[in-house]
């Protein structure tokens, strides 16, 4: 039986593209992002809306790796340039309904993530600082949007909470759909960039594992060589940083890959899904013509007449492989030939009695 390649893996990995803050609180650079995300395939367009006066007070430190990247100072300060206005957003997510592409955002407050439903996302999704708070993540799965749950810096039991938080929150809301079908949860090393020694892929096996829900990987490595692995591994969601020029300014450039970049990435994981396959073993159309050629047939050793009864030295395994196969050759001892042939003829069905 030949397999059927109409449909190469059970299940597309989803590209995010991150844009993130990587606009620098500029519309254009965002737009221009969403024109990228759409030039490389991703699947989805992801930035963040917040309001640094609901998210840090003005004392917050930044964490190392953001003033290695912006010069010393406040979380507050930073954020808040970063900020984009609502009447920004619905022109971002307009333009993505116009190019094709899901438009989605990080919600990191209550009124961002009503705001980011009235313009129509598909789907929620809670960063990794988040996961141990309570009343967002109940919050969040209250909606009953489904919901991807990065997971850095947390531990098995915190996320372990946080899987229950979602199960309860959303059973009080009266949302009764399988939490498989609803919560997908991603392994992430929230460091930037992330070391390859820190990256932990079989973590997301872990996860799978503990939770039985679909898994996927947000990547701050360099570069793009862990994304056909995440995928290769059974990551059914990839997100990754980028940027417009890696050179800007800001927190999260350097660590983002850009637009050629990126698109080199979707296509390493969409080959890794080519050649994952459907799992179902058997040969290819092209496979079969090879059989023919590389495997063997009952041959004759020698010539026989017509009526002549086959004994065990009058045959022989060669190639080709288009007449009775070896698996055969015990039955075929004792049968009688229904014409004369040579040694060195392969033998078929038809040139034995009944």
């Amino acid at each position: 039986m030949v397999s059927s390649r109409a449909s190469t893996v059970p299940q597309r990995c989803l590209i995010i593209a991150e844009a993130g803050v990587n606009h620098n609180g500029s519309e254009d650079n965002a737009l221009r992002l969403v024109d990228a995300a759409v030039a490389a395939g991703a699947d989805i367009v992801k930035f963040q809306t917040f309001k640094a006066d609901r998210l840090v007070t003005r004392a917050a430190k930044k964490a190392a790796y953001q003033e290695t990247q912006t010069g010393e100072g406040d979380q507050y300060s930073m954020l808040k340039a970063l900020e984009l206005d609502e009447d920004a957003h619905a022109r971002i997510a307009r333009h993505c309904a116009e190019q094709g592409i899901e438009f989605l955002s990080t919600g990191f407050d209550e009124a961002s993530t009503d705001f980011l439903v009235s313009l129509g996302i598909r789907r929620l999704k809670l960063p990794s600082g988040e996961l141990t708070n309570a009343p967002f993540v109940r919050f969040l799965a209250s909606r009953g949007l489904p919901l991807i749950v990065s997971t850095g810096m947390a531990t098995l039991d915190e996320v372990a909470q946080a899987v229950d938080w979602v199960r309860d929150a959303r059973l009080a809301a009266g949302h009764d759909a399988p939490l498989a079908e609803v919560l997908t949860l991603l392994h992430c090393t929230s460091n930037y960039p992330t070391p390859l020694s820190d990256v932990n892929l079989l973590a997301m096996r872990t996860l799978q594992d503990r939770f039985g829900l679909p898994v996927g990987y947000s990547d701050h490595t360099a570069g793009i060589f862990v994304a056909p692995l995440a995928r290769a591994l059974g990551a059914s969601v990839f997100e990754k940083h980028f940027t417009l020029d890696r050179t800007m300014p800001g927190p999260d450039h350097a660590a983002s890959l850009e637009p050629a970049e990126l698109a080199r990435m979707v296509s390493a994981i969409r080959d890794t899904e080519l050649i994952l396959g459907d799992g179902f073993k058997a040969p290819t159309g092209p496979e079969l013509e090879v059989r023919v050629a590389a495997r063997r047939s009952v041959t004759l050793a020698g010539d026989v007449r017509t009526g002549q009864q086959l004994r065990a030295e009058d045959l022989t395994l060669m190639r080709p492989g288009n007449g009775i196969p070896p698996a055969e050759l015990d039955s075929v001892i004792g049968r009688t030939v229904i014409r004369s042939m040579q040694a060195g003829d392969t033998l078929h069905r038809e040139d034995l009695a009944p």
